[in-house]
């Protein structure tokens, strides 16, 4: 070790030329965006619509079209994993958002989101889901803004889908897409109110290709899977309100134990149970008994659910994206119907153990965004 020189100038108290680092990253950086068979690409579209009038809640709010701007960093997938060929090659990407309402009292909404992308029809047409959050200017307030009951809060979660007509490298690397848009703003009754806005337009955009030549390679061999039956317990926690303004925010907890059993590559059905453990239903049904009586709720009705629920999981290397169709087996509140839904996503940190997030609704009215972790037998 004669003669050896701590290398960059760092010292003997640890410290470290941070300037090395950082010239380091952008030389990288640079060599990863500009050298052959690049994967990236670039959008920036322009859309217009309305916003649809789903309740008459927000009727007062729907008075002109809002306008929006959606700009998007694709990396397309070269085939270097089977399942980037059993999708038909589709794109992970981020894409950043906004929208102007044209309206005061609803504010303007800025967004940032995660997206797939899945091509069809000898890949010139597109269709976009993206899940992200978002950020309303200016959310209801009882003195400042008590108008705006479409957004509780400023940050919410958000998700958009978009199917267009694209067509890349027109003339060099720039190319064109148009199509339809759809975005929902909703906090899912993370604090009331929490009526929501759906807004439906018409986009168009350019595209730039840093690589026009891109190739994909179809030589990645076919993973295999276990066909054998699964079990997992889940944990699902998060905080909502009820309807009536001003009774707080309360936590709740979800418990479930499902059985799964892949079906094919793309993947599972599953059939399960769960325990709903809801502090605002606790202090919602004595209220609603006392202030409401002509809704037929006794006051020592129970606040805890049990519901059976069927669903299917499709996967994507890491990820995945389950639905869920569920029933209440027992239910002494009643107000929301017979029937629930849940959309969400998975993230498998080892083959045993991921976390999720997901969206428990009964039918349009959301009811809880949840946060879990869950094992998998």
């Amino acid at each position: 070790m004669a003669g050896y020189k701590i290398p960059f100038n760092q010292k003997k108290k640890g410290k470290i030329n941070l300037k090395y680092y950082l010239l380091l990253f952008f030389f990288n950086l640079y060599g990863s965006l500009f050298s052959q068979n690049n994967p990236w690409y670039f959008e920036a579209n322009y859309y217009q619509g309305s916003i649809l009038p789903h309740s008459s809640q927000i009727a007062h709010l729907l008075t002109n079209k809002p306008e929006g701007f959606l700009f998007s960093a694709n990396l397309k997938t070269d085939g270097s994993q089977y399942w980037h060929r059993h999708y038909n090659f589709p794109d992970i990407g981020f894409s950043l958002h906004y929208q102007n309402n044209n309206n005061p009292v609803l504010g303007d909404l800025y967004g940032a989101f995660a997206h797939y992308n899945f091509y069809f029809l000898n890949r010139n047409l597109q269709f976009r889901v993206a899940q992200g959050i978002a950020y309303a200017t200016n959310p209801y307030d009882k003195e400042k803004n008590f108008r705006n009951l479409a957004y509780g809060t400023h940050w919410m979660p958000s998700t958009y889908f978009m199917l267009s007509y694209t067509k890349e490298n027109l003339w060099n690397n720039l190319g064109v897409n148009a199509g339809v848009f759809f975005i929902h703003h909703s906090n899912a009754t993370i604090k009331s109110p929490n009526t929501s806005t759906n807004t439906l337009a018409l986009t168009a955009g350019l595209t730039y290709s840093l690589d026009e030549n891109f190739r994909r390679s179809a030589n990645a061999s076919p993973e295999s899977y276990d066909t054998d039956m699964k079990y997992s317990f889940v944990f699902r926690t998060g905080v909502n309100e009820s309807h009536i303004l001003g009774m707080g925010q309360k936590p709740f907890y979800h418990l479930s134990f499902l059985a799964d059993k892949r079906i094919g590559r793309s993947g599972s059905i599953q059939l399960g149970t769960e325990l709903f453990l809801s502090n605002t239903l606790k202090e919602l049904i004595p209220f609603i008994a006392e202030s409401f009586e002509e809704t037929g709720i006794k006051k020592e009705a129970d606040w805890k659910r049990i519901g059976l629920f069927a669903g299917y999981e499709m996967y994507m290397n890491k990820l995945s994206v389950e639905g869920q169709l569920g029933y209440y087996i027992y239910d002494q509140y009643k107000q929301n119907g017979n029937l629930y839904q849940r959309l969400g996503m998975k993230y498998y940190i080892t083959e045993q153990i991921f976390g999720l997030m997901s969206l428990k609704t009964h039918y349009a009215k959301a009811e809880a965004f949840e946060v879990g972790l869950g094992i998998k037998l």
